[in-house]
């Protein structure tokens, strides 16, 4: 239900790129807000990205784009747009898809993000169809706990919808074995679907961050993604400071601060030793395979 009304705003929605003058905040429903601009900024326009944040789903999207967003130079859209793995968007063409971005000035790139892009098999040919030359940004975080993560979001949406939720073990396993035909594992099968991307995009063209390192320590990962982007260094540590109460950084940009959504970082369901065991077994081999394929690894259990 919050898709379908965050869509029936997107063609009016703009961000943070334009002068808090120029904006006026808009809620959308619980948890959702976006920047609307009255009118066009003087001096701006509306870009296809630069850069796009691909995914992964739960793997830190969204913190990626709010903390990117501290830089000057980069113009966010507000909202997932979903061009490129919904039909019924791409089938609206790359000027409706122009249409949903940010204004932004000359000296600034525009970056979106839609974590469903990373797992969508016709994702990455369309992007390439608009720009083979685009530079894209792939978040991922140790693919048990994301798994675990995935499960969590839906289980409280669940609950806040008031529909019937189940524990997680009756979702993992299935008379015994591992139900890998759940969603949520195949979402972290990152070999699989870093194949299907490296078929239309070298791999010069997609960085990847550490977002169980952008948990931990914000900086390194971002001055990473800004020399990435060809960025100027503008992002510091004195943008960040760690919430004791929330138990992670929180973001500190031209005299305000701001933390996440109170829907993220949740705390995770327990989960019974042996099934998540069985989980991190599964996924070893894939997470080797996804090593090899990016030439680099990763400290995931």
């Amino acid at each position: 239900m919050a898709c379908l009304l965050v869509s029936v705003f997107l063609l009016v929605l703009q961000t943070y790129a334009a002068p808090s003058e120029f904006v006026q905040s808009l809620d959308l429903g619980p948890g959702l807000t976006a920047n609307v601009t009255l009118s066009p900024p003087p001096g701006t326009s509306k870009h296809a990205p630069h850069s796009i944040i691909i995914g992964v789903r739960k793997g830190g999207t969204r913190a990626l784009l709010e903390m990117l967003d501290i830089h000057p130079e980069v113009a966010a859209a507000a909202t997932e747009v979903h061009f490129f793995d919904w039909d019924e968007n791409y089938a609206r063409g790359f000027d409706w898809y122009r249409e949903l971005m940010p204004y932004s000035y000359p000296h600034q790139i525009t970056v979106e993000k839609t974590p469903g892009y990373f797992t969508s098999s016709l994702a990455p040919e369309r992007i390439r169809a608009m720009n083979s030359s685009i530079k894209l940004l792939l978040i991922l975080r140790d693919p048990t706990e994301r798994v675990i993560s995935d499960y969590t979001q839906v289980y409280f949406n669940r609950l806040e919808n008031h529909k019937p939720v189940q524990a997680i073990e009756n979702l993992l396993v299935r008379s015994g074995a591992l139900n890998t035909r759940y969603k949520a594992i195949q979402r972290s099968f990152y070999d699989v679907h870093m194949r299907n991307w490296l078929r239309h995009f070298p791999l010069e063209q997609i960085h990847i961050v550490d977002g169980d390192t952008l948990i931990r320590d914000p900086l390194p990962e971002l001055q990473k993604v800004e020399r990435f982007l060809n960025l100027p260094s503008r992002i510091m540590s004195s943008n960040f400071y760690f919430n004791q109460t929330k138990g992670f950084y929180c973001i500190r940009s031209e005299g305000r601060e701001r933390c996440l959504h109170e829907s993220k970082g949740r705390p995770h369901p327990a989960v019974n030793s042996t099934v998540l065991q069985q989980l991190r077994s599964y996924l070893r081999e894939h997470n080797r395979n996804f090593y090899r394929l990016v030439k680099r690894s990763f400290d995931w259990q």
